[in-house]
């Protein structure tokens, strides 16, 4: 996806798949995770002339959750391990999925709102299978990801 997306005009249905910018100066109260690796969250791409946003590793580029089409596309991914006979899926880094001016762009309701969306897409196609978040957070804020029941089955928390 980010081979085509870099390649494609700003716009595009491809180029949205992934948070572009002209600058790097957006989102500036999100922490570098990673601060010994990065020195920044956006990294410039010479072929597409713009930044890309990652939270983690500039090798790992974040998918555009804003995007209807990323969300539709990322449900076709899991259709296609849960239809292959796994029996759960390890939803990575779920904080991070969504970006906010003027916030940590961490465990955002847009997230939660996300989960919700991808826990009835679960429970409505699929019996016994389990969504695990993986949210490397404070406690309080880890427990967040099983909603009231709506969200994920399980959360992974390193520390513990």
């Amino acid at each position: 996806w980010f081979q085509r997306a870099r390649r494609a005009r700003p716009g595009t249905a491809a180029r949205e798949f992934y948070v572009w910018s002209d600058t790097n100066q957006r989102y500036q109260d999100a922490r570098i995770i990673f601060k010994d690796f990065e020195v920044s969250n956006w990294t410039w791409d010479h072929v597409a002339g713009a930044y890309y946003w990652h939270r983690f590793y500039s090798h790992q580029p974040d998918l555009n959750y804003d995007n209807p089409k990323v969300k539709e596309s990322v449900l076709k991914a899991l259709d296609f391990w849960l239809d292959s006979g796994v029996d759960g899926v390890r939803l990575d880094a779920i904080p991070y999925l969504y970006e906010r001016e003027g916030t940590n762009c961490e465990n955002l309701p847009e997230t939660h709102q996300f989960l919700k969306e991808m826990r009835r897409h679960v429970d409505g196609n699929y019996s016994n299978r389990m969504l695990l978040a993986e949210a490397n957070q404070w406690p309080e804020d880890a427990v967040a990801y099983f909603g009231e029941g709506d969200e994920c089955h399980m959360s992974f928390h390193f520390p513990l």
